[in-house]
C-alpha cells in the first residue's frame, strides 16, 4: 500500500506500507539518491510481512516525496520528517537506517530522543557527515564519482551514477531491482543530491546515549561507506552489536537478500 504523511514544514512524504498493521513496526530509512523501493525484497517477504508492520519512507526530495527547495541541511527538518513517519507507524518501532539515513537516524536522536524507537539497525550508515568525521567516512567507490554525480549534465551524471550503482554491490542483484536502484538515483534532482552533502555535524555525542538495542551490519568490501564507520558506531553506542557480510558491498539487503532478511526478524524479534 502507498501513502503519505506530512513533515517538517508541510513537506509530504511518501510512504510504502506493508504487512500486519497490529504488529510491530519496522521502519525503514533508505539512503542518498535512493528510494523507499530499495527495500522492495524485505517488504515481499513473509517471514517479515507476517511478523510486523513495516513502512518503508521516501525521504524529502526522494521518490514519491515532495522536493522543497530548503531544509536538507537542517538537522531539525529531518529529525520531524522522521518523527512523523514513527508516529504514523505506531509506538515502539524498530528503524532500519541505510547510508544516509544513518545520518537521519541521528538527528532524530539528537532532536526529539529515543523515545519513540524500540531499536535501531545501521546499514552501512553514516552517522555524521564532514571532513575527517570518522562516522562518515566514504569510500573509494563515492569519493571516485562524486563530483560527476552531482552535475547538472545528464552526459556527465548518468554514466557516473550507473558506474556507482554497479559498483555498490558485490553480488548479482535481480535485473529488475538493480534497474530500480539506478532509476532512483536518475529520479533525484541534481540539486538534492548535491544539497544532501552541504553539512558539517558530528554525532558522537548522540550516539553514546542511543540506549535502544542497535545492530550495526556493515559490508567488509563496502567501497561507498567505509567499514571504519561501523566500527566507530560499535565503539560509541553502548552494547551495539555487529554483524558483519563478508565480502559483502554497501547494500547487503540487495545482494544478500535472505541472509538480512533473517537477521532482521532475529533482532526484531529480540528487541
Amino acid at each position: 500500500m502507498r501513502t503519505e504523511v506530512v513533515g517538517h514544514g508541510g513537506v509530504r512524504l511518501g510512504l510504502r506500507v506493508e504487512g500486519d498493521g497490529n504488529s510491530r513496526p519496522i521502519v525503514f530509512v533508505h539512503g542518498w539518491a535512493q528510494s523507499a523501493g530499495c527495500w522492495a525484497a524485505q517488504l515481499a517477504d513473509p517471514a517479515l510481512t507476517e511478523r510486523f508492520r513495516l513502512v518503508a519512507m521516501d525521504l524529502r526530495g526522494h521518490g514519491a516525496s515532495d522536493v522543497p527547495a530548503s531544509g536538507y541541511d537542517d538537522p531539525v527538518a529531518w529529525a520531524d520528517d522522521l518523527a512523523a513517519v514513527l508516529d504514523f507507524a505506531g509506538p515502539g518501532a524498530i528503524v532500519v537506517a541505510w547510508s544516509y539515513g544513518g545520518l537521519v537516524l541521528t538527528d532524530h536522536i539528537r532532536v526529539h530522543g529515543t523515545a519513540r524507537l524500540r531499536g535501531a539497525v545501521l546499514v552501512g550508515a553514516i552517522t555524521e557527515i564532514g571532513r575527517d568525521r570518522p562516522g562518515g567516512r566514504v569510500g573509494p567507490l563515492m569519493r571516485e564519482h562524486m563530483r560527476a554525480m552531482l552535475s547538472d549534465d545528464p552526459d556527465i551524471a548518468v554514466p557516473a551514477l550507473t558506474e556507482f550503482s554497479r559498483g555498490m554491490v558485490t553480488r548479482p542483484v535481480p535485473g529488475a531491482q538493480a534497474q530500480a536502484l539506478l532509476g532512483a538515483s536518475l529520479s533525484v534532482p541534481p540539486a538534492v543530491r548535491s544539497a544532501l552533502f552541504r553539512r558539517d555535524i558530528g554525532s558522537e555525542d548522540v550516539l553514546v546515549r542511543l540506549d535502544k538495542p542497535t545492530l550495526v551490519a556493515h559490508g567488509t568490501a563496502d567501497r561507498v561507506i567505509e567499514p571504519s564507520t561501523a566500527e566507530h558506531a560499535l565503539g560509541k553506542i553502548p552494547g551495539a552489536v555487529g554483524r558483519w557480510f563478508l565480502d559483502g558491498g554497501h547494500a547487503p539487503f540487495a545482494e544478500s537478500a535472505d541472509e538480512f532478511d533473517a537477521v532482521l526478524r532475529q533482532f526484531a524479534e529480540e528487541c
